[in-house]
């Protein structure tokens, strides 16, 4: 298998891309099967947090081109919209996917991460680096539109002007770089340590009040599309959503005997 998921007894899931000796570039059929672990993250209540990871000294390259309905263009036959309706269907719906996921996600990024490859990873809530990260954008140079939603994630994490920088002369940044403009969380010092401290960081969202974490998720990811009266409505009803878990209730109780709350995710 060249894309794994795994439930551990933590409630976190696990979702490895295991193809390092292609640096992990997507063929159809991992991308196909990176949205439905996704999914079925999404359907399943003993899922309570993602981590996405990779094996070896690479994050993502990108999509693998031999395999791409773009691979056509030029050809006698090609249908340019074929290629709208593969972006539809493969790259977009694992990006929307891991967006709309009412649950923590993380993303252990090592090593290259390239265009639809670096949107898999800031498509996540937090976004773990080391310094040997490199983050490339490279549409330009074959004559395509940034696609995997870079035009949308990138303006949000690092304002308008970087993002056209990155997607319009394909200015990449570091680990380090990531850090200090808001792309990525954090960056771990230590590259040994990035795997560790992003399943901690995992372990920490997943032990947390699932519904309620997921429902403020929603409300930031909607911000930059709404009034603040609109937000402002959400929020309440997001609130009496919450209030009727049991994880509210919990953290009350455990508020008021002063001891750490036992949250369930429901």
């Amino acid at each position: 298998m060249t894309v794994t998921a795994a439930l551990g007894d933590d409630g976190v899931c696990r979702i490895t891309l295991d193809r390092p000796e292609a640096r992990h570039a997507l063929t159809p059929e991992m991308r196909d099967t990176l949205t439905e672990a996704v999914r079925a993250a999404r359907r399943d209540p003993a899922v309570r947090a993602v981590l996405l990871t990779s094996t070896g000294e690479a994050f993502c390259a990108g999509m693998d081109l031999r395999h791409a309905a773009i691979s056509g263009a030029g050809t006698d036959g090609f249908d340019p919209r074929d290629v709208a309706e593969a972006l539809r269907s493969g790259v977009q719906a694992f990006i929307r996917e891991l967006w709309e996921l009412d649950k923590p996600t993380v993303a252990a990024v090592r090593g290259a991460a390239v265009g639809p490859g670096a949107h898999l990873a800031l498509a996540c809530d937090f976004v773990l680096v080391e310094p040997g990260t490199r983050f490339v954008w490279s549409f330009h140079r074959i004559g395509l539109v940034a696609d995997g939603g870079g035009a949308y994630l990138l303006p949000r994490l690092v304002g308008l002007a970087r993002a056209k920088a990155m997607l319009m002369l394909g200015e990449g940044c570091s680990g380090p770089e990531a850090a200090t403009l808001g792309l990525v969380h954090r960056c771990c010092d230590d590259p040994d340590a990035l795997a560790t401290e992003a399943d901690a960081l995992a372990r920490r969202l997943a032990a947390g009040p699932t519904r309620a974490l997921g429902l403020t998720k929603r409300l930031c990811n909607a911000s930059f599309e709404t009034t603040l009266a609109d937000a402002l409505r959400w929020e309440a009803d997001a609130q009496a959503t919450a209030a009727g878990t049991g994880d509210v209730a919990e953290g009350l109780r455990a508020f008021r005997e002063g001891r750490p709350a036992r949250f369930r995710g429901r």
